[in-house]
């Protein structure tokens, strides 16, 4: 049984799907006031998340509820990036980033908890984190640190090199 976002629980991800697209009213993109966006084109728009990870934590959504990003038609994707390219643009913050983490989990297999599409745009700074390094890869620790005990610039193993 999949839990998804505002209690609708499934067997499959193909019923989760089907029944976030009758029920879009449940969806928190969907039902936004308009002063929480930030930015917007004809095809998305980007807000403060309320849950940031960092501050200035922003997610860029599509207008259009849909789950999974591969069904966005070539022109919401793009419409979707170039809002993630303008939120560098957002009002100042009490710090300049020294980069950012972009993130999008597509299905409840990755971690998406929302069913609308959207790329988190987290900003990031020097000792956020006592070690970045690996950055999305933390979401199988065991895997992240893939450098770990070989000289710079050594690649690793390959799966067939084991």
């Amino acid at each position: 049984m999949l839990l998804w976002a505002d209690g609708v629980q499934a067997d499959t991800q193909q019923e989760v799907r089907q029944a976030v697209a009758e029920q879009p009213l449940l969806c928190p993109f969907c039902s936004l006031d308009a002063d929480r966006i930030v930015y917007q084109n004809e095809l998305a728009l980007a807000l403060y998340d309320v849950f940031p990870v960092t501050p200035g934590h922003m997610l860029v959504v599509s207008r259009r509820h849909i789950a999974d990003y591969f069904e966005l038609s070539p022109e919401e994707q793009a419409a979707v990036w170039a809002l993630v390219n303008r939120v560098r643009e957002r009002p100042p913050m009490d710090f300049e980033p020294d980069g950012y983490t972009l993130g999008v989990n597509v299905g409840p297999a990755s971690g998406q908890t929302v069913g609308h599409t959207h790329v988190h745009v987290i900003p990031r700074r020097h000792g956020d984190q006592e070690d970045p390094r690996g950055g999305v890869r933390w979401v199988f620790p065991e895997r992240a640190r893939y450098w770990h005990d070989r000289p710079p610039g050594e690649l690793p193993l390959q799966k067939d090199e084991r």
